[in-house]
């Protein structure tokens, strides 16, 4: 099996895997006519990527319902409509996995490929699932720019990496390690974070234009 079937199929987390199911089979009323995927969410997005957009988990009417990464949900929202306003995607929405979206020089993953319970993964459940994450990164060979959205996405990659000193997280950071990827962090796109302004669109595309500006130096 090529890599994201193999990540579809893992069953390394039984309490994720069980909440996964659970979540499947009980829906959000608003989906109840849906069916939802349950399972591992793998990365999206082409091999050639230049940027890879990490975030913490699927969410549980979101990516758990549709099989996509950061779709169906408003983080999703947010995300897409970034990628697409800076020249990433092909269009500014991800409601399903038969949209017709294309992703161009990015991809998009997360650090725990199951949606938790409250989105808070354990920190054994972290460690399980990082040789999926570090294999995911083996494939993304031309990766320039990891953007981090969140903490615990943000120390995820930290952890794949070795650094003179251990960066801190904090939104707009970039951090420049001697031949690897460049590191920029954001707070993530949930809805605690947009509704309350910490994170602003005006902010959030900021760390999009640094990415750009980035990609296009030689």
């Amino acid at each position: 099996m090529n890599l994201a079937d193999r990540i579809v199929a893992c069953e390394r987390c039984p309490r994720l895997r069980e909440h996964c199911r659970e979540v499947a089979a009980t829906k959000r009323r608003a989906y109840r006519d849906e069916d939802y995927w349950g399972q591992p969410i793998p990365y999206f997005g082409p091999a050639n990527a230049q940027l890879l957009v990490l975030g913490l988990a699927p969410g549980n009417h979101g990516a758990n319902r549709t099989g996509r990464v950061f779709t169906g949900d408003s983080s999703g929202d947010w995300l897409y409509r970034a990628l697409y306003e800076h020249g990433f995607a092909n269009q500014p929405e991800s409601v399903s996995r038969d949209d017709g979206l294309r992703l161009r020089g990015a991809a998009v993953t997360c650090v725990v490929k199951c949606a938790p319970p409250q989105n808070k993964p354990n920190a054994e459940e972290i460690g399980s699932c990082r040789p999926w994450f570090e294999e995911e990164l083996r494939r993304f060979q031309g990766v320039r720019v990891v953007l981090a959205l969140g903490r615990i996405a943000f120390d995820g990659y930290v952890r794949t990496r070795e650094f003179p000193t251990r960066p801190k997280f904090a939104h707009g950071a970039r951090i420049d390690p001697v031949g690897g990827p460049t590191l920029l962090a954001s707070y993530h796109p949930s809805r605690q974070n947009t509704n309350t302004k910490r994170l602003t669109r005006p902010m959030f595309d900021a760390v999009f234009a640094t990415a750009r500006r980035i990609l296009a130096e030689p």
